[in-house]
């Protein structure tokens, strides 16, 4: 077995920048607590890894299936509630409402795709908008005492007793999620075949239900998966802040998502991971700085340069400059090859 994982990533990780970058990328991240000792830092790393799973979840449903979900916080602010409903009433701890949140999610996932199953992607996105706004304010009506009101349910329990072991959970967490997702997500995989059916739903709805795809199923397991990872990073920061709020189900949460995959790179899975640590921790960490007053404006900018010169997402974008694909074997190589590391064709 550990010959076979050696082999693995000699043959398979070491000559492919993109995924050697990719494990450095969570190696540091694994020893962040011990080369760092600023406390916000890691307080922006944690809801980073949170946030992760959840632009992910979108680019699983919307990238990949193409289902153009506008009120993705409505699976976020469902985990969050469901499992802050759990402790209240319940006192249940964070090890079950965590799980259990997620899976509330899940099935409102469920209830609300049966009417956008049949429906055009523009019409489809107007219809996942409406979702969270409606849910929100039916929160906000709630009293008090039943679910918090304007003011959300508070307090709840953390995470864990340390900052460190909260982010040290959030971060295992994270990814487990995203590599669970990667794997759903890729076409090429030998045992999966989600990947593949994604993608051609996403290419062309009618040709895959022409070549007996159910394709009602797929796309109701994509928001039952993305709609579970969702729910799974709302309970999270619920837990990790203390309280979960009616602004979880905010618009702005939704369209968050999507300009961190966009960024990024969409249809790419570790585009959001860079599109929220880029974005989130870089511009929040403009809080220690006199142009904190600007971000908005900054984030607008950057946005904007993204889409005119990298529309493809940054990521994705920095990956074309440093990997080529053999036009024989299909196998990844470094940009500067001549010639393919497997079958010796030419790269040029």
């Amino acid at each position: 077995m550990l010959r076979r994982l050696f082999k693995d990533f000699r043959f398979g990780v070491l000559p492919v920048p993109g995924r050697l970058l990719a494990i450095l990328f969570f190696l540091v991240l694994f020893i962040l607590p011990l080369i760092s000792t600023s406390g916000y830092l890691l307080y922006l790393t944690t809801i980073a890894a949170i946030y992760t799973i959840f632009a992910v979840s979108w680019d699983l449903l919307s990238g990949y299936t193409g289902q153009f979900n506008f009120g993705h916080a409505l699976f976020f602010g469902s985990g969050a509630y469901g499992a802050a409903l759990l402790y209240k009433y319940l006192g249940w701890q964070p090890w079950a409402t965590i799980p259990l949140g997620a899976l509330i999610a899940t099935g409102i996932g469920l209830v609300t795709c049966f009417p956008a199953l049949r429906l055009r992607p523009p019409y489809l996105s107007m219809l996942t908008l409406a979702f969270p706004i409606i849910l929100e304010r039916i929160v906000r009506s709630i009293p008090s005492d039943i679910a918090g009101g304007d003011l959300g349910i508070r307090p709840i329990p953390t995470l864990a007793s340390t900052p460190t072991a909260s982010y040290y959970i959030c971060l295992i967490v994270m990814t487990v999620s995203v590599l669970m997702m990667w794997k759903l997500t890729d076409a090429g995989s030998r045992y999966i075949r989600t990947g593949l059916i994604f993608h051609a739903i996403r290419e062309d709805e009618i040709a895959a239900r022409a070549t007996g795809i159910n394709t009602i199923r797929y796309k109701i397991l994509a928001f039952a998966i993305a709609g579970f990872f969702a729910g799974l990073a709302g309970t999270l920061l619920a837990h990790f802040t203390a309280m979960a709020s009616p602004a979880f189900f905010s618009t702005t949460t939704s369209f968050l998502a999507i300009i961190w995959v966009i960024f990024g790179g969409i249809v790419s899975i570790y585009g959001p991971v860079v599109g929220v640590y880029a974005l989130y921790v870089g511009i929040d960490y403009l809080r220690l700085t006199p142009i904190y007053s600007y971000r908005m404006l900054i984030m607008t900018v950057i946005i904007i340069v993204i889409l005119l010169f990298m529309p493809e997402g940054i990521a994705v974008w920095i990956r074309d400059k440093i990997e080529r694909q053999c036009p024989r074997c299909k196998l990844t190589n470094v940009a500067w090859r001549k010639e393919c590391r497997a079958c010796g064709a030419s790269l040029r």
